[in-house]
């Protein structure tokens, strides 16, 4: 550990995800003198092009969603203050049931051992103390975030002893039901996720709801047909980390994603209500060796 300084690695599938779901923990352990380290799994290629015009439809053109998109990501980490931007440049494959899931190198069709082990070449170069990503489930079903899990986990075995602690994303049950309100207060259309109506803990905040953009926002979280359950129960949530004296640096790098602006709910919120509900970044600590005692209010807690 001397010659080397702590560091985070979260691990995500498209640009803007890093700033909807982790954003806090970026900026603030950068801010507390910890390496960042960002892995985004794809190139964004499905999300919106110049004037939200959608994949499939006349102007669309994904290479150059795919390019304006990757300088996007690139200034989002300059907000957050990341150290490192690695990108595996598969190709975006949109929401589950899209002909993109199937198109040559996207990341749904590519094979996990491959993509395993391109990350495990990280892993092994950057030596994290701290690894994070989605759940099983991509947090709410997205074929992108479910793959980044699972070459995530499977790099993670082939890269074993080097990560002291994993997490996976998740929100609160009292916080998504805290969203679902927002929402409507702002006028958006709003499923609540089952479970989310009966929350089983007072605690504040929000972990995140995946990304910004129509391939992997709120909005087409809430649109999608069969919902994977979303969030845990409050007492099942291991990890909440205060992240709002950085509310302003995520707030700023999801702005930083401009070209998916008709999609990001939260930035018609303000700063101020943004870091209200955002504030506190949530997580599931599924691999530990440091033995630290739960819950915990630090993803370095026992390293430092």
């Amino acid at each position: 550990m001397a010659d080397r300084p702590l560091t985070l690695m979260a691990v995500h599938a498209h640009p803007d995800d890093e700033a909807t779901g982790t954003g806090g923990v970026l900026a603030r352990y950068a801010a507390e003198g910890i390496r960042t380290v960002l892995v985004t799994c794809t190139d964004g290629a499905c999300g919106d092009g110049p004037g939200g015009v959608k994949p499939g439809e006349d102007g669309h053109d994904p290479q150059a969603v795919a390019a304006l998109r990757r300088k996007e990501l690139e200034a989002s980490c300059r907000v957050l203050g990341v150290d490192h931007l690695e990108t595996l440049d598969y190709g975006d494959s949109g929401m589950m049931g899209w002909p993109a899931n199937d198109a040559p190198g996207s990341f749904w069709g590519s094979p996990v051992a491959e993509g395993a082990a391109r990350l495990a070449e990280l892993i092994r170069h950057y030596r994290p103390d701290v690894v994070v990503t989605y759940d099983e489930n991509g947090f709410y079903g997205h074929p992108d975030h479910i793959q980044a899990h699972r070459i995530t986990m499977a790099a993670l075995d082939l890269a074993p002893d080097l990560a002291s602690k994993v997490y996976w994303t998740t929100a609160p049950h009292s916080a998504m039901k805290r969203f679902g309100e927002v929402m409507r207060e702002f006028g958006a259309d709003w499923d609540e996720p089952a479970g989310a109506s009966e929350p089983d803990g007072e605690a504040d905040g929000s972990g995140g709801t995946g990304g910004a953009d129509g391939t992997g926002g709120a909005g087409s979280a809430v649109e999608a047909p069969e919902l994977p359950p979303i969030g845990l129960p409050d007492e099942e949530v291991t990890t909440w980390v205060d992240t709002s004296a950085y509310g302003g640096q995520k707030y700023d790098a999801l702005a930083a994603h401009a070209s998916q602006g008709e999609n990001i709910f939260f930035l018609r919120m303000g700063k101020e209500r943004f870091t209200e509900l955002m504030g506190i970044e949530t997580f599931v600590r599924v691999r530990d060796t440091t033995g630290a005692p739960l819950p915990e209010q630090d993803l370095f807690a026992g390293l430092r």
